[in-house]
């Protein structure tokens, strides 16, 4: 495919560099706007300025610049269409081959605490609707929508084939993944706390199987950001939730323990004045069910509690930090998946599959305490066991 013509206009240039000098290379004309073009410029390379084909300026703040039949009309053209091609040379409009469009960073707004006008004001509108039509048009266009895809693109443009079909084709479906995670994510800061299913995972983490090994499976979200893997096996589906449950049930804890689950079952449970005193009454709560089991501890793992749980056989074990020594014990069993436990954001709800549906619910984020509990019983219990229960 050659690239006669192309229309650029980025948020994010790092790494567009490389990019633009091999498109100049190869004789491509390029369209461009605003501070794209002033960076395309700034290397010593000609721009044709959008402005001047539509014979319109950015208006309302830069609100309105690419919203114009012949910035459009040059992306959607169908290059085998009779009518379209008389369109094209009435209206005197140049045909796109290639659009490297990126979005405002709209989630990262959001996340920086910036007050709502500004955040407004990063919802995209010419950007995503450029995406869409170039990634619509795949057949004749190529859409480049994530500096992510500079690399790869790169690579395209100075191979020997170039953008084939099936390579626009794939381009275009990440770049409607890109559009629908954004208004995906615009959905959700309008919605705020509002029970609704609205769901895009743009992270996904593929696992080696899911219950059982026929299944295939992925997990989507950064995992990245709730644990850190520094001894193991790669996770399976079965140790993540086992590893949801236990991380559910230690977080409820303040003081020292630890909290042992299998099959998303508790094992055991104990709070205790030490870690190791911890283990050994979590343990005692049913060591049979115990093996095999996930465990996680709410403080640094040491050598006194590692030698202790090192006599059971464990898939996983996870901590806010391990002692140096503690982890020269642990790390004995090549398979068994040591994890640092963060401080990560919980999902404010719960979601699973139901029937034909999908069933979703506040997640439960009360803890039960003493004066919570009502005696029913004529015996009153203890305020030690109160206390433990």
């Amino acid at each position: 495919m050659r690239i006669k013509n192309a229309l650029i206009s980025v948020f994010h240039k790092d790494g567009l560099g490389p990019i633009v000098d091999a498109l100049n290379a190869g004789g491509t004309t390029i369209y461009s706007t605003g501070g794209t073009q002033a960076f395309i410029e700034g290397r010593g390379i000609p721009v044709e300025r959008v402005e001047d084909l539509t014979s319109y300026p950015s208006i309302l703040g830069g609100r309105v610049k690419t919203l114009h039949p012949k910035v459009f009309g040059g992306i959607l053209a169908r290059r085998d269409n009779e009518s379209d091609q008389g369109q094209m040379n009435e209206f005197e409009i140049p045909y796109f081959d290639l659009v490297i469009v990126d979005l405002y960073p709209f989630e990262a707004t959001v996340a920086s605490g910036a007050p709502e006008q500004d955040i407004i004001e990063k919802i995209d509108i010419g950007g995503i609707s450029l995406i869409r039509a170039a990634a619509k048009n795949f057949k004749d266009c190529w859409i480049i929508s994530n500096m992510e895809q500079y690399k790869d693109a790169l690579a395209v443009l100075n191979s020997e084939e170039g953008a084939t079909l099936e390579i626009r084709r794939r381009y275009a479906l990440e770049a409607f993944d890109e559009s629908s995670n954004y208004d995906t994510a615009i959905y959700h800061y309008f919605a705020g706390d509002r029970l609704d299913l609205k769901m895009s995972g743009r992270q996904k983490q593929g696992l080696r199987y899911g219950e059982n090994p026929h299944q295939e499976a992925a997990y989507f979200g950064n995992l990245d950001d709730a644990l850190e893997q520094i001894h193991g096996k790669a996770l399976s589906y079965n140790n993540l939730l086992d590893i949801d449950a236990t991380v559910n049930l230690i977080r409820e804890f303040e003081e020292t323990t630890i909290a042992i689950i299998k099959h998303n079952n508790a094992c055991g449970l104990a709070t205790r004045p030490s870690l190791a005193e911890a283990w050994d009454d979590a343990l005692a709560g049913d060591p049979v069910s115990a093996f095999g089991g996930v465990i996680a501890a709410n403080r640094v793992v040491d050598k006194a509690t590692a030698e202790k749980m090192n006599t059971l056989f464990f898939e996983v074990l996870m901590a806010p930090g391990y002692d140096e020594d503690a982890l020269e014990v642990l790390k004995s069993k090549k398979n068994r998946v040591l994890l640092i436990l963060k401080d990560y954001e919980v999902p404010a709800y719960n979601v699973r599959t139901v029937l034909n549906g999908t069933l979703v619910q506040a997640r439960d984020a009360k803890s039960e305490r003493a004066a919570d509990m009502e005696t029913v019983t004529k015996v009153a219990p203890s305020d030690q066991q109160l206390e433990d229960l």
